[in-house]
Parts: structure tokens; C-alpha cells; sequence
């Protein structure tokens, strides 16, 4: 039998690394984003003040936060418990395996998403929903007990873990094939790379050099990038291990180079972590090989050559891959956007094929072990229960993903899909159970990177001084730090603000209006230490869009920038349409407000939070996972 114990272990153990990491994120900008003098204070997404049954207001909006009255808190406080028992039970599976169970990964996905469900814009992220479905996986993979985990590898084990593979698979094939099927002209002519780190959202100093490469051997890079993600994929179901081997470090050298050179926060270090399901226990624990073994270990290596030789043939051909006389490498797409529509269209639905297959071999292999290789006859029909139900589990969860997978993909094959089917994804759509994925659709910052600058000003006259962000390009001068996998979703919100009109971004108001009142708790998430207005907060406030570029290699600054025109008006702390329009996005609505009965909960929560706050958000995720660290190497 096929053993995963060891491997599916390393997966949960990560997965709760990721799920700190996460916790630790957004505890960290509660009272900026979502506190009752947050940008989008997290109160006006409930009705605490109704008298519905607590039963109807879970089903209205299924979140923890309903239970605030019970504990004496308002939501703002609330949000911190829940954040903070995320903290708390992640750190335990992160510090012990035997915490890595059933229950308490049922937990952290309530917990997450009950605050994904008051997130608003600042949550509504790809890798929100894909720690949502993962963490759901989680649950189904991880045993009952923490007691079983000590035990062999139990057949049903293959079957859960199956599911993993094919998250991972959805995940990075559909990222390779919206950049296609977008027809942007940039990635068709594998100019991608040459703008990308340079417009990607929150760029790492190494961007900066990354910019700098030859522009061939970017483009080479982008060719390497479509075939790890159009193509390598399909290699996560091949049935020799050395095959999916390789795919796995073609994926976590992709991975690795994205994360040195953009900050995704914990994006990339959950796909390294889905990307483990590509492995077995065999690839930790080498055992001695019989001569039989052997002549399948040399047949296996030359499989996986063939494998990878016909793909490196492929690329060389469909790429028009060529080696000019200056030693440089000249790539260019070799197929018209009509010819890759008509082989996704087959694409799709041969993908849905040969997972169904790859499944369906993976369950009758676990039944055939639990006859075959359990001992007692109760003992087997127990296996076999527990086999049967986990099987019903994942193909339930594979049916309902052949929705969000084939439609965002290829619309068409929607008429196909049978409407029982489509209304079964829909029943459970709301708790993101499986997702629908495809990063950098489009590139942006053709022309150059586009930037909001809030300033502010005493005098409508000027002079105008600027707000700097402690992570966004802003100041020419300053490099970008390395901040993942903590994410600065202000920060983040003001790089897809500057792609459209603040009309398309209404909380940008709140914003300007907690600036105008010099709201300390958003003021957290600029830059406090070059505040133009400290002492005071400034009479008017304005936006403006600027294009931002790379400097050459001679320059002694990071970023140049011009002006290109008013982003929004000026606007005052007492100015009516301002005020109008916040209102009706309900910032003040004091209805419903709860007032706090719990003063000993509430001090010990103002405690952690001036713990917390004294401390660099960055630092305090590495310096927590550093504790964890030190206390598994001393316990």
C-alpha cells in the first residue's frame, strides 16, 4: 500500500503554520480595517440590535461574531477573541502533531470564516477562499484523534489526500490558462516578466534587480512559467512517483522565486504546501531495494525522462525557441489564440476525465487494502466503513468543484453540466467549499505602475503634504520591504483602487474621513513615523494618480514618478457630500451598538493589543513562528 501518513502529516503541520500566519495578519489590523473607527468598522455587517432567534441570524450570516452579547463584547472585541483562538489553536498544531486533528481544524475554519464573512473588499482575495477550501480539506484529511496518528497509514488515507492533489491541480492550471484566454497582448507576446515586477502589487527589493534582467531572458522566464502551469499539472495524476517528483520541484522553484521577489503574503506558502501532495512517504523514508525493485527504479527514470524530454520538445516547438549568435534565446508563441481556445476546449473536460479516473483507481486501491492488508475480520469491515465514507465525502467534493472549475474556464461546457449538479454547487456555494481560481489575468502598468497619493493640506491653497503607506511605493527614494507573509490589506485595496475610479471604491471615503479626523487606529497602517500632520490633523484631503517606474541601473534612486491628474476631490471633515455619502454606507450607524458588560474580558484584550501593537506586524508573525520553533527543537 502506497503510504501517505508521514506525508499527509507534514501537510496538516504546514497548513496550521499557514493558518497562524493568517490569524496573526488580521489580528494585527483589526482596529484600522474593521474597529468601530475602522475604515469599514465590522459592526455594520450585523444587526446585533435585532431580535431575531440567535438560529436566524447564523443562517442569515453564519459567523461567530452573533455570539458578542453572550461574552459582554461588542463586535470590535469579538473580532479579536475569534482572531485570537485562531492564533491560539494553529500555534498548538504547529508546536505538536497531536494537535493536528479533526476538531481543531474544524475550528480554525470556523474561525476563519467568520471573519471572512465581515471582511468586505479588504477579504475578498483568492487566497482568502483557497485557505477556506484548503482548510476545509484539512479537516476530512486529518485524523478523528490525535491519538491515530501514531498508526500506519490506514487505506483511506489515499483517498482523502487524493483531494489535495486536485485542489492544487485547479489551482495552477487555472492560473495558467486565464493569462491565455484573457488574450492580453502581453502575455501572448511573453512580455509579461518585463512588466511584472515592476507593477505586481507590493514589490520585494529584489523586484527592483529582477526588473533589470535581459528582456530575452525574461521572456524565457514566462515561457517557463506557462509550461509549470499549463502543462506540468497534468503531470500531478501521472502514475510514477519520479514524474510527479520532478513536477513538485518545478512548482516549489516557482514558487520561491515568486516569493523573493513579490510580497503574497501567505499565497505561495500555501501552494508549496498544497504542492506536498504530490509525495508519498517513499520520498522521506528511502528503503532497500530489491533487484526487482531496481530494474522498476531504472525503468521508472527512464519514463520520467521520456516524460519530460517530449515536454521540453514541445516547448522548444510550440515556443519557436531559438539560439541566436549572440548566445541569447529567442522564444515566441507558436500557436494563434483560436488554436489554444480549441484545445482548452478539449483541455477541460480530458482534465475532469482523468481525475474521475485517477479517483476511482485511488478508491478501489484503498478497498482492496482494506480486505486484503487488514487483519480481523472486524477490524475489516471497519476499514472498509470508514473507507466508504470518506469516499462519499470526496467524490461529493469533486462533483461540486467540476462546477466553479469548468465554467470559469470555459463557459461553454456549462450546458453540459447536468442542472442537478450545478444546484448542489450552488446550495453550498456560500461556504466556499471549492473555488473558482486564475491570478494575473491581465497584466497592468503597461504605460507605467499607477499610484493613489493622499495628501492633505491646512489651506485649500496648499502647500500639499503627502501620506506615506508603510509598505506601497510612495517615496522615490525608499526601497520596498520584504513583508510577507504578512498582508497589509490597506495597502493592498490602494494598489486595485489606483487600476479604477474611487467611485469603484467607495471606502476610500472612510478612509479620507478617518484621516481627517486623525483617527489613530487607521493612522496605524500608514506610515506614522513620516506623518506630515502628527501633532494635527489636516483641514482638506486629496488624492492624486501618479505612474511610477523602475530607474535604470545608474540611478541612486528606486522609483521615478509623474503626475497625471486629480484621483479624488478635496475634501474637509465637515463637508456635506462626504458626509452624506458615509452615512450611507452606514460608518456611522450606531444602531445595534453594543456596550461592553465584560471589563475584566475587555482589559485583557487591551493588554494583548498594546503587546501587540508595539511590535512591526512582519516581525511579529516570523518572531511568533520563531517561538514555535524554539519550543519544538527543546521539547
Amino acid at each position: 500500500m502506497v503510504a501517505v501518513r508521514y506525508t499527509r502529516n507534514l501537510f496538516l503541520r504546514g497548513m496550521t503554520i499557514i493558518y497562524l500566519f493568517a490569524f496573526l495578519s488580521f489580528y494585527y489590523q483589526i482596529p484600522g480595517l474593521y474597529g468601530d473607527n475602522g475604515v469599514l468598522p465590522a459592526k455594520t455587517q450585523l444587526e446585533l440590535g435585532s431580535r431575531q432567534p440567535l438560529l436566524q441570524k447564523l443562517k442569515q450570516k453564519p459567523t461567530l461574531l452573533w455570539f458578542a452579547p453572550y461574552l459582554g463584547l461588542n463586535v470590535e472585541y469579538m473580532l479579536d477573541v475569534v482572531a485570537l483562538l485562531g492564533v491560539f489553536f494553529s500555534f498548538l498544531g504547529f508546536i505538536s502533531q497531536k494537535f493536528c486533528s479533526a476538531p481543531v481544524f474544524a475550528a480554525l475554519w470556523v474561525l476563519y470564516y467568520s471573519v471572512y464573512q465581515v471582511g468586505q473588499t479588504f477579504m475578498w482575495f483568492q487566497w482568502d477562499l483557497l485557505l477556506l477550501e484548503a482548510g476545509f480539506l484539512c479537516i476530512i484529511n486529518a485524523p478523528f484523534w490525535y491519538s491515530n496518528l501514531g498508526k500506519k497509514s490506514t487505506p483511506s488515507d489515499p483517498v482523502t489526500f487524493w483531494t489535495v492533489r486536485w485542489l492544487l491541480f485547479r489551482l495552477m492550471f487555472s492560473n495558467g490558462v486565464v493569462k491565455l484566454i484573457s488574450r492580453c497582448p502581453v502575455w501572448w507576446n511573453l512580455g509579461a516578466l518585463g512588466l511584472h515586477f515592476q507593477s505586481q502589487v507590493i514589490p520585494t527589493p529584489l523586484a527592483w534587480y529582477a526588473h533589470q534582467l535581459p528582456s530575452w531572458y525574461l521572456r524565457l522566464n514566462t515561457v517557463f512559467a506557462n509550461i509549470s502551469e499549463l502543462v506540468v499539472p497534468f503531470l500531478f495524476f501521472f502514475p510514477d512517483r519520479k514524474v510527479r517528483t520532478i513536477a513538485f520541484y518545478m512548482q516549489i522553484f516557482l514558487q520561491t522565486h515568486i516569493i523573493v521577489t513579490g510580497n503574497y503574503n501567505f499565497f505561495n506558502l500555501l501552494t508549496i504546501c498544497l504542492s506536498i501532495s504530490l509525495l508519498d512517504d517513499q520520498f522521506f523514508y528511502k528503503r532497500r531495494q530489491r533487484d526487482s525493485s531496481k530494474i522498476w527504479s531504472y525503468l521508472s527514470t527512464l519514463i520520467c525522462l521520456g516524460v519530460y524530454a517530449g515536454i521540453i520538445y514541445g516547448t522548444y516547438v510550440y515556443y519557436n525557441l531559438k539560439l541566436e549568435p549572440d548566445w541569447t534565446i529567442s522564444s515566441k508563441i507558436g500557436f494563434t489564440q483560436e488554436q489554444f481556445e480549441y484545445v482548452l476546449s478539449r483541455a477541460v473536460p480530458y482534465s475532469v476525465y482523468i481525475a474521475f479516473t485517477t479517483l476511482g483507481f485511488t478508491v478501489a486501491y484503498a478497498y482492496a487494502n482494506s480486505i486484503v492488508n487488514v487483519r480481523g475480520m472486524k477490524n475489516k469491515f471497519t476499514s472498509t466503513l470508514v473507507t466508504s465514507f470518506y469516499s462519499a465525502v470526496v467524490i461529493f467534493i469533486f462533483a461540486i468543484s467540476v462546477v466553479p472549475y469548468t465554467v470559469s474556464l470555459y463557459p461553454k461546457v456549462n450546458s453540459t453540466l447536468p442542472a442537478q449538479l450545478k444546484q448542489l454547487h450552488t446550495q453550498v456555494d456560500h461556504l466556499h467549499l471549492v473555488n473558482s481560481y486564475g491570478l494575473f489575468r491581465k497584466m497592468t502598468g503597461v504605460d507605467g505602475r499607477p499610484e493613489v497619493i493622499i495628501e492633505g493640506s491646512n489651506s485649500i491653497e496648499g502647500p500639499w503634504k503627502e501620506y506615506h503607506f508603510l509598505y506601497k511605493p510612495g517615496n522615490v527614494n525608499n526601497s520596498l520591504p520584504f513583508v510577507a507573509p504578512h498582508q497589509p490589506r490597506l495597502d493592498w485595496q490602494m494598489w486595485f483602487a489606483s487600476l479604477g475610479t474611487y467611485h469603484q471604491h467607495p471606502w476610500l471615503m472612510s478612509l479620507a474621513y478617518r484621516i481627517l479626523h486623525g483617527q489613530p487606529e487607521v493612522l496605524s497602517l500608514l506610515n506614522n513615523a513620516q506623518n506630515p500632520f502628527r501633532d494635527n490633523p489636516p483641514k482638506f484631503v486629496r488624492a492624486s494618480l501618479y505612474k511610477y517606474h523602475y530607474t535604470p541601473w545608474n540611478s541612486q534612486m528606486w522609483w521615478k514618478r509623474e503626475r497625471v491628474n486629480d484621483y479624488f476631490p478635496i475634501y474637509s471633515k465637515d463637508h456635506p457630500p462626504l458626509i452624506e455619502y458615509l452615512q450611507k454606507m452606514k460608518i456611522f450607524e450606531n444602531k445595534g451598538n453594543i456596550k461592553i458588560t465584560n471589563s475584566t474580558f475587555k482589559a485583557i484584550l487591551d493588554f494583548i493589543r498594546s503587546l501587540v501593537t508595539n511590535v512591526e506586524a512582519a516581525l511579529l508573525l516570523w518572531g511568533v513562528f520563531m517561538a514555535g520553533c524554539v519550543i519544538i527543537m527543546t521539547g
